[in-house]
């Protein structure tokens, strides 16, 4: 009985020493997971601030459009009104020509 007893101890030994090797590289494993996470929360977090970068640079670049569209509504406004008091001036003197020589044809009458 104590030979049986012997080779039954002896595989329980194996078995424990064998789970034991095979665990040490899962260990290792999961050691190597955060590092694998970690890069990707790295690589996620250059990611992201790439991305603010690009938003704050296109949002830069709108209001120096902004800007620029101002200005040329304001131009546009200045040459309509310049334009206008053009018209009206040309209106006024055209108006003084015709009277005048309304009166000249009303006198040769």
């Amino acid at each position: 009985m104590s030979r049986p007893i012997l080779l039954v101890f002896l595989l329980v030994i194996l078995i424990v020493t064998s789970q034991f090797e095979w665990r040490q590289p899962l260990v290792s494993d999961l050691d190597a997971t955060p590092s694998l996470s970690q890069k990707q929360l790295q690589a996620s977090k250059r990611e992201e601030s790439v991305k603010e970068k690009i938003i704050l640079s296109q949002e830069r670049h709108i209001q120096r459009l902004n800007g620029i569209v101002r200005n040329l509504q304001l131009q546009l406004v200045e040459c309509v009104g310049q334009n206008g008091t053009k018209n009206a001036t040309e209106n006024y003197n055209l108006d003084k020509q015709f009277i005048k020589l309304d009166r000249k044809h009303i006198l040769e009458d």
